[in-house]
């Protein structure tokens, strides 16, 4: 039996009927398609999506970027599970898809991407939109997506999408491989009928493995835990990924390792749990980053090992130390040159508990992490605390003012700027996913899009848009579409005249701060102290967003919990206590590599330029293999 449709209405009707599934929890594949139409897209899939509404919902988005940003909010909140399809006009809708992609990809995050793409037949050539590209007739703008995608495929003729579609369900729900998948789509070839198989239509389920630990890498893994005294646990994206949770309390409990966290990873333990210490690396506490120098063994747990973690190769610096490595990709797995132990994070977790059969840390190393956490957190409660409320509050007192009023069903999301690096040492999570954090891209403009896709897959949940004026004035449209659908994001928009974050780093490494701030030029090329008039409230207002403004400390607490029991989309706006200062103590507790001009005439750059090199000596390639005995 077949069934006559274009090529649109085929794939539309095939992504419905996929489906995922692990531990017993089955899920739709495919949530929902976003789409901004133009040609290349509004006569296929545009017209498949009308076809078909009953079958998939559609979410119409401002900015082609956001719509990625949405769909991979959606499927981190989803646990993988779940993602959204994305779809564009040929063109500059198809190159805007990069950055999101890129972002998905470097993050391990699902979502599907459905460019629009020239004709397959060049009725006319070139069409409106069209790269020429005199050498290879066969190349569109959509080859940009290549080096960003888990997997690329053009469409070229409709029976070449059974096999193609198949294989991006796959990509899509692999552990491993997952990512942006895209499959560009001709429009001449989208609206071209052809008589599918029955069976491509039918109800798919794709299994999400879980696979446990080859016996001699475990055996190795007990072994290098048992002979350690100070061993550390480096939580990272994974263990969200893989649901581990729960056994990795479990696992820090009966161990009593301590365990620190990436950004991708914090909230792996709540930071009340006896074994948190919070982050590591260039953002981390001091009381990671301390225990990070004096480990003699290093258990990554579903972690990249990237330049924050590691602060660039000066963070690990005990001679002896190795490192021990549970990722489900043996690419991480063999980082650092250390004992791969390939696993899903919850089964290896759960493997490696019963094999140590009640091993613990001694006494002496568990007094002094928890002393120690104790000082860090009284450190943190000073920057929180806000003596006089009736003044401009800083960005610390910003967030010790959410963090006063959230519970663990509220979701944070930041991606960028100075925030970052305050959360990941201060943001005490209280559950699982409160903490959203998108640092593997690190891409300015994610928040508010990221906040409607989680919303969409936690309608219950308080949801929080965290962004600076910079990151703000990158992707504020998708307000709009909060708006127009109903989504009761909260954006709490941080005012500090400037890109506060790389302002300071440029002071470091003397660049003086040219060129980051909002302020008015002056003929030497300098900033007048004035910020530009601009008022990005009025600005949240103009897209439909109710605002509410705080000038102090306490209305920043009120307006905040205004916020939080509204259901509608709603702007908290604060200016915060100094333009010039990045985000207050406590400072970073480990390097970060930012190169240096290795020549200079200014004095400012040749100062940071011995800082660096003196950092920069105490690098070390960990190239000694952990020991199999």
């Amino acid at each position: 039996m077949t069934i006559r449709l274009t090529v649109a209405q085929a794939l539309v009707r095939f992504l419905a009927a996929q489906y995922t599934e692990r531990d017993g929890e089955r899920r739709r594949l495919i949530g929902a398609t976003w789409g901004i139409f133009g040609h290349g897209n509004v006569a296929g899939l545009g017209q498949a999506l009308v076809e078909y509404a009953d079958e998939m919902p559609y979410h119409q988005g401002r900015n082609e970027q956001a719509m990625v940003h949405a769909a991979v909010g959606y499927a981190r909140q989803s646990n993988r599970l779940a993602t959204h399809a994305v779809t564009t006009s040929i063109g500059p809708g198809a190159t805007n898809l990069v950055t999101g992609a890129a972002l998905a990809t470097i993050n391990h995050l699902p979502v599907l991407l459905l460019p629009g793409d020239v004709f397959a037949t060049r009725p006319a050539d070139p069409v409106l939109q069209q790269l020429e590209v005199p050498y290879a007739a066969d190349v569109s703008v959509n080859d940009t997506l290549r080096p960003v995608s888990r997997f690329f495929d053009r469409i070229t003729r409709p029976e070449q999408l059974i096999p193609s579609a198949l294989a991006a369900m796959r990509v899509l729900t692999d552990p491993v491989d997952t990512g942006a998948v895209t499959l560009a789509l001709p429009q001449d070839v989208q609206a071209e009928a052809y008589d599918w198989p029955e069976e491509f239509f039918a109800e798919r389920v794709w299994t999400v493995r879980r696979p446990g630990a080859d016996p001699a890498e475990l055996a190795d893994a007990v072994r290098a835990i048992r002979n350690a005294r100070r061993p550390l646990v480096i939580a990272g994206g994974g263990v969200h990924h893989s649901r581990a949770e729960a056994v990795l309390a479990e696992f820090a409990e009966a161990t009593r390792i301590p365990v620190a966290s990436t950004q991708a990873g914090k909230g792996s333990l709540r930071w009340d749990h006896p074994q948190d210490v919070g982050g590591v690396g260039h953002t981390g506490t001091a009381t990671a980053d301390e225990l990070a120098r004096t480990a003699d063994l290093v258990i990554g747990i579903g972690t990249r090992y990237t330049d924050f973690t590691t602060a660039s190769g000066t963070l690990f610096e005990n001679p002896d130390v190795r490192f021990l490595n549970l990722n489900i990709a043996p690419y991480d797995g063999h980082k650092l040159s250390g004992l791969p132990l390939i696993a899903d994070a919850r089964s290896g977790l759960a493997e490696l508990k019963k094999a140590l059969d009640g091993h613990r840390t001694a006494d002496p190393y568990v007094t002094e992490y928890t002393e120690d956490k104790e000082r860090w957190e009284q450190r943190v409660d000073a920057c929180y605390e806000a003596e006089e409320p009736d003044i401009r509050p800083t960005q610390p007192q910003v967030l010790g003012a959410l963090d006063a009023l959230v519970d663990e069903t509220d979701v944070v999301i930041n991606a960028a700027g100075s925030l970052p690096g305050d959360l990941h040492r201060m943001w005490r999570t209280r559950s699982r996913d409160q903490y959203h954090l998108e640092y593997g891209y690190s891409c300015m403009g994610y928040e508010i899009p990221a906040a409607i896709g989680v919303k969409l897959a936690a309608p219950e949940r308080n949801v929080w848009a965290l962004v600076g004026d910079g990151t703000y004035l990158m992707m504020p449209t998708e307000i709009v579409t909060a708006v127009q659908e109903g989504t009761a994001i909260k954006v709490l928009l941080v005012q500090n005249h400037g890109y506060a974050s790389i302002g300071g780093l440029s002071e470091s490494v003397g660049g003086e701060r040219f060129g980051t701030a909002y302020r008015f030029p002056t003929a030497d090329g300098t900033f007048s102290g004035a910020p530009l008039p601009v008022d990005l409230a009025a600005n949240a207002a103009s897209l439909g967003m109710r605002v509410l403004r705080a000038k102090t400390v306490r209305d920043l607490r009120s307006a905040l919990a205004e916020a939080r029991a509204a259901d509608t989309p709603t702007c908290v706006y604060v200016e915060t206590e100094t333009a010039d200062t990045v985000s207050g103590p406590p400072p970073a507790q480990a390097w970060w590599d930012v190169p240096v001009a290795e020549t200079a005439t200014r004095s400012s750059a040749v100062k940071a330029r011995e800082l660096y090199e003196r950092h920069v000596s105490t690098r070390r390639r960990h190239l000694r293999r952990s020991n199999r005995s």
